[in-house]
């Protein structure tokens, strides 16, 4: 399963803050952020992901998060 949001981690430091938290997610088997895109898409796979346990996760860390509609 994958799933991507929309966020404000935009920098290394960012990503940095974000791990731990991310990181206790349970069935995260990879994840990462594209500091590039202009929507700092943060894109989590693994097995029986929620998107709510992610938007918690991010959001205990101090960053805003949405889920990024896919593009069709």
């Amino acid at each position: 399963m994958k799933l991507q949001f929309k966020t404000n981690i935009n920098c290394g430091n960012c990503v940095r803050t974000v791990t731990g938290f991310i990181n206790e997610v349970k069935g995260i088997e990879k994840w990462s952020v594209d500091t590039d895109n202009p929507e700092k898409i943060l894109t989590v796979e693994g097995e029986n992901l929620t998107a709510e346990a992610v938007i918690e996760a991010v959001e205990e860390a101090g960053f805003d998060i949405k889920i990024a509609m896919p593009n069709k």
